[in-house]
């Protein structure tokens, strides 16, 4: 088998609940990135240009949906999720 699906996560949430689940993600990402980034400028001194890049990209899909949640508390509004990985390996 060289592919696989799981699903992560599925279901009707509130707006805080869901802000909890996806902003513990993205936090866990950014964390990774930034430790990534600091021990690569550790070894070669230079800056890890792709972690610094996508630590930036997940900052703005976070403020993003942090607006969405906003939105839907206001309006008391339930958010789907559905999050999907999927794996393959590769030769």
């Amino acid at each position: 088998m060289n592919h696989s699906a799981h699903k992560l996560i599925h279901g009707i949430f509130s707006a805080e609940e869901a802000s909890l689940i996806l902003n513990q993600i993205f936090s866990n990402k950014i964390r990774f990135h930034e430790l990534k980034h600091f021990s690569h400028f550790e070894r070669t001194g230079k800056p890890d240009k792709q972690s610094i890049k996508r630590i930036l990209e997940l900052k703005k899909s976070q403020q993003k949906i942090g607006k969405l949640f906003t939105l839907a508390q206001k309006k008391n509004i339930k958010i789907k999720i559905d999050a999907d990985i999927h794996l393959t390996l590769l030769k």
